[in-house]
């Protein structure tokens, strides 16, 4: 029995995918597909290697597209059953990937809201005026202590693993929080390339409006559930999914609690399925307790023959 993860932003590259779109009918079918959606060329900004690959307003649909492809295409040549997900989960905007490998979500509206998502978080806030960091080196207990015993004006935005902690707040702040980390003790802080402070309380209005959007959009029943960043646990009715999908954009990514509720389930092994193995690098920090395969590459699909 398998959990399936998909990848958010930060693990895209340029002609990500491209390798099954040259192989496969199906891949070129879904890139089709969503590229109709959207009306947006995704396979023409991940051919090129252009800064297009990392506005948020492309990347995300460029990441979901790559990640769809690959999984309809595994499913297709490899099996449903061989590959046997019983749950399914994704890292920020991969749980938009992962309610559509779990049939909760259509094609055509994840497609839709992803577009609308990568927009509002694009225009959320001026561009390079708020922003991310990464700290490496302690846990998120000890990043949030540092934030409150010094009253600092940012937040944890991804919870990545024991060692991986992502702030988010207004770059003077980010700037101003540095030298405070590291004389206590983190090994490095590193400011991300991204537009803004994603999953925080500088998403909030985006959010709302994408909430408006949400509730348009048909949720069908899971047959496989998933586990939500929002609060990392395991939810099958649409209720609940909608609920924890609505408020993952302003708060917290819970992805070490995450894999811990997967890690108190029956599953066994993982299968990271997109761009890059960066998931398979923090859940094998969080726990040694699953087998883990990526899947980004047509040789990748030889793991499962």
């Amino acid at each position: 029995m398998s959990a399936i993860v998909f990848p958010g932003q930060g693990s895209q590259y340029p002609s990500m995918a491209l390798d099954f779109n040259q192989n496969y009918s199906i891949s070129r079918l879904i890139f089709d597909e969503i590229e109709d959606i959207t009306k947006i060329n995704i396979r023409k900004i991940i051919s090129k290697n252009s800064n297009q690959l990392d506005q948020t307003n492309f990347t995300q649909i460029s990441i979901f597209a790559a990640s769809i492809v690959i999984y309809k295409t595994l499913i297709e040549e490899i099996g449903i059953d061989i590959i046997s997900p019983k749950i399914v989960l994704g890292h920020s905007l991969g749980e938009y990937s992962a309610l559509v490998a779990n049939n909760v979500l259509s094609l055509s509206d994840a497609s839709h809201l992803i577009k609308i998502r990568g927009n509002l978080m694009n225009l959320a806030i001026k561009p390079n005026f708020s922003g991310m960091a990464a700290i490496i080196g302690k846990d998120a207990e000890f990043i949030n202590n540092v934030i409150k015993n010094n009253n600092l004006n940012i937040e944890i935005a991804n919870d990545n693993s024991p060692m991986q902690v992502v702030v988010s707040g207004l770059m003077e702040d980010i700037s101003n929080s540095e030298d405070l980390f590291i004389t206590q003790g983190v090994k490095k802080f590193i400011k991300l390339n991204v537009s803004a402070a994603f999953h925080s309380k500088y998403m909030l209005n985006a959010q709302n409006e994408l909430k408006i959007e949400i509730s348009k959009v048909k949720f069908s029943n899971s047959k496989i559930p998933i586990i939500s960043n929002f609060n990392a646990k395991i939810n099958s009715s649409p209720d609940e999914i909608i609920n924890s999908l609505i408020n993952q954009m302003a708060n917290k990514v819970k992805w070490v609690d995450s894999i811990k509720t997967l890690e108190n389930s029956q599953e066994n092994s993982i299968i990271e399925i997109g761009p890059g193995k960066v998931l398979s690098g923090l859940i094998s920090r969080i726990t040694k307790k699953f087998d883990i395969k990526s899947i980004e590459k047509v040789d990748d699909l030889n793991k499962f023959k």
